[in-house]
């Protein structure tokens, strides 16, 4: 969700070497397209709404109200929603700890997903408990159930991992359970973006306004190993949208 669409649209346009094509959501939304292949969605913010710029990961469900539900039930929040749109129903929550996500109900794009394809390279919640963030997003999502026979959640390298029987499509990484709360760590979904060249796409980043906030340097040996990354960077865009992109 961006301040200005057409600003946003000019920034990862640079430096990510995005494209866009409009949606049947209207003016004010947009798909983003990296070698012709759908990558994220844009939308713009309401002027109204006193909200952060950020990237925000929306789930796919079967019933948006009855996982709507399953939100309230736990003490976590519905902040809009669900709304119907042209495609589906949208709902914005946010969990327990503050950490802002979506859920779907409706159209997906075929074939598209974390991990694999033209989808993000990797989906992460950086949260405090990520055994506790694990039961409640596995209770709203029905993750690992019989609902969702192809999911597979498990305890590997410190965090919890979430799968779809081939691949990783989510983890949740916890630490610093009693910590106070800081407003540059605090709990939030991040999401990575595959580039060709990390400092290329750094530096195209900074000329168009962003700003580094971790600087080029070596993967995780584990992320290399599954997803071919030798290298990652993680930045800010002009709005203080946060992100990771990961590449050669």
């Amino acid at each position: 969700m961006a301040r200005d669409l057409r600003a946003a649209q000019g920034f990862y346009g640079r430096a990510l070497g995005w494209t866009f094509r409009p949606t049947t959501l209207g003016e004010e939304f947009c798909v983003a397209l990296a070698d012709g292949f759908a990558v994220a969605g844009f939308g713009a913010l309401a002027t109204s709404l006193q909200a952060a710029v950020t990237w925000t990961p929306y789930f796919l469900v079967d019933d948006a109200d009855t996982a709507a539900a399953r939100v309230r039930e736990r003490g976590a929040t519905i902040a809009v929603g669900p709304l119907s749109m042209p495609t589906g129903r949208a709902t914005l929550a946010a969990d327990p700890d503050g950490a802002v996500f979506g859920l779907w109900e409706g159209e997906t794009i075929p074939g598209w997903s974390v991990g694999r394809g033209s989808g993000p390279a990797r989906l992460e919640l950086r949260t405090r408990d990520a055994f506790a963030a694990a039961i409640f997003y596995g209770q709203v999502l029905v993750w690992g159930s019989d609902e969702r026979e192809s999911c597979e959640v498990r305890y590997e390298d410190h965090q919890v991992k979430v799968g779809d029987g081939t691949h990783t499509v989510a983890a949740l990484r916890g630490g610093a359970v009693e910590s106070a709360p800081d407003p540059q760590i605090r709990p939030r979904w991040h999401v990575s973006f595959r580039v060709a060249d990390v400092d290329s796409a750094v530096e195209a980043a900074f000329a168009a306004g962003g700003s580094i906030v971790a600087a080029p340097s070596a993967a995780n040996p584990e992320v290399t190993a599954r997803e071919g990354t030798a290298r990652e960077a993680t930045l800010r865009d002009p709005d203080g949208g946060l992100f990771t992109i990961t590449g050669g």
